[in-house]
């Protein structure tokens, strides 16, 4: 289920553009001052909650799976609760539910890999390792949206551009694609958002004594 994360929050499909990414400013000035007004917004929240759609899309093997979720941040600590999966992060440890198998994964994640998308991280992740270019303004469901194109630098991350939809009215994110090298397009959609409610670091924490008989599958060094 990592690909869900792969690009968070939790936001996101456009035509690929013709134009390569060098051709262009490796930081687009424009682009960063939107994506920077978006950041420390956010930054400023001590808490988000939102409902997302979750698209799973790849035209060259005819498929499409659209879910819906919620989410929960809290610093660099996340809960997202979607039909099959339930992760818990609570800054250092990350429990995956699967629902229908009764069974939890624990794994380590490192802080530094985008190739998964850490969703705490997903209205910073433009600050380091990409190049950024502003596309245009584009409406989409009555809102005035800014369009921006994140490229990796490494060119060894499993996809090949992030592309951010800002609401320009409210200078928050509206929508996020990610381009698998694998023809996988992940979308991630905001339906509703809220900020600065109050929750305990429990909420982060899988805690085994709610799942009878779960098994653990501990992946961790």
């Amino acid at each position: 289920m990592k690909s869900i994360f792969s690009f968070l929050l939790l936001v996101f499909c456009i035509n690929a553009y013709a134009q390569q990414p060098q051709e262009y400013k490796e930081v687009d000035p424009k682009a960063k001052a939107i994506l920077d007004k978006v950041s420390a917004k956010t930054k400023a929240y001590t808490s988000i909650e939102a409902e997302f759609a979750f698209i799973l899309e790849n035209k060259q093997e005819n498929i499409k799976d659209t879910q819906k979720g919620r989410i929960w941040i809290k610093g660099n600590k996340y809960k997202v609760d979607m039909q099959k999966i339930v992760s818990f992060y609570d800054g250092k440890t990350l429990n995956s539910y699967m629902k229908s198998a009764n069974e939890v994964t624990v794994t380590e994640p490192d802080p530094n890999d985008d190739n998964t998308l850490n969703p705490a991280k997903i209205f910073t992740i433009y600050e380091k390792g990409y190049k950024i270019r502003y596309i245009a303004e584009k409406f989409e469901d009555s809102r005035q949206l800014q369009e921006i194109d994140l490229y990796p630098i490494d060119l060894k991350k499993d996809f090949s551009r992030i592309t951010l939809r800002i609401d320009k009215a409210k200078s928050e994110l509206y929508s996020m694609v990610r381009y698998g090298k694998d023809g996988n397009t992940y979308t991630i959609k905001l339906i509703s958002m809220k900020s600065n409610e109050a929750y305990t670091d429990a909420l982060f924490v899988f805690d085994k004594t709610k799942y009878p008989k779960v098994e653990v599958i501990d992946m961790r060094d």
